[in-house]
């Protein structure tokens, strides 16, 4: 498989890209040392590199006992990022491309949910696919912690300019959750409810739900949404709003949305888990 997701942490993915021509590959976020070494011992490949998408731990943790163990000397992320991805030794900005063996990976420059963000774009057996992080999730978008909702609205408009059939491959595994909120926001939208069914297959089935599209996305995202109507009623965003101004509004709700849902999971749990 070219495109190998890898669960990692709680709800993490890390994920292994394999040239079909030459068996090299590289490791994207390998989060956690023994599920990656395990993959990648089970594929029998050549990993070459490593793809950082921003220096959170839960997406670099893992990078120096897998580089030790696999011998890698390539460890890419953005040259801002530089002292803060452990063992980065090449920093890369927006238009860089690297080889992995005759897989040409793209850089694109996503700053938002990290000043340092970046999404890597590849074509594998002529699909293309992304991997985007914490800055694009299925049906999702990641936290606002070092940039503003104008500087992530520019780079959710730069994957969203990707070709539909662009596979979306993210950080973490927090689909179904993504939906309860995308269904509240806009609840007349159909490709909501038939994302939320196939979502909940294939957890049923403890099945990725990676990677979605990007056609996918544009039709259900609510952070590639701001100019829904309805997602505006729902969130009482002024018609008159920028689309900046509409992201930074369903960011807000979003954060609070999670937020409750938290709280009552919470009480939930210790009302059922006398131990919590």
């Amino acid at each position: 498989m070219p495109i190998l997701p890898i669960p990692c942490l709680s709800d993490n993915y890390a994920y292994l890209l394999v040239c079909p021509t030459t068996n090299e590959a590289a490791l994207v976020d390998p989060s956690e040392t023994g599920p990656v070494l395990d993959a990648v011992a089970r594929e029998k490949v050549n990993v070459v590199a490593i793809l950082c998408t921003h220096h959170h731990h839960d997406h670099v943790g893992g990078n120096q006992e897998v580089a030790r163990a696999l011998d890698i000397h390539r460890i890419y992320g953005h040259r801002s990022d530089e002292g803060r991805i452990p063992h980065q030794s090449h920093g890369v900005q927006d238009g860089d491309e690297i080889e992995i063996g005759r897989l040409r990976v793209s850089v694109l420059h996503v700053p938002g949910h990290t000043t340092g963000a970046v999404a890597y774009v590849v074509t594998v057996d002529g699909e293309p696919a992304v991997f985007t992080g914490d800055t694009l999730f299925v049906a999702g978008s990641g936290r606002l912690f070092e940039g503003s909702p104008a500087i992530m609205h520019r780079s959710l408009q730069k994957l969203a300019a990707l070709d539909g059939h662009t596979r979306v491959f993210c950080g973490h595994e927090y689909t179904e959750s993504n939906l309860r909120f995308a269904q509240n926001s806009e609840p007349s939208n159909q490709a909501v409810d038939e994302a939320q069914a196939r979502a909940a297959r294939w957890r049923k089935n403890k099945m990725p739900t990676v990677p979605s599209t990007m056609e996918d996305e544009l039709r259900y995202n609510p952070f590639l949404r701001t100019s829904s109507s309805e997602i505006r009623h729902f969130l009482h965003i002024p018609p008159s709003a920028s689309a900046e101004e509409a992201l930074g509004t369903i960011r807000k709700a979003k954060d609070n949305f999670r937020s409750a849902s938290d709280f009552f999971s919470k009480i939930y749990k210790e009302k059922d888990d006398p131990h919590q």
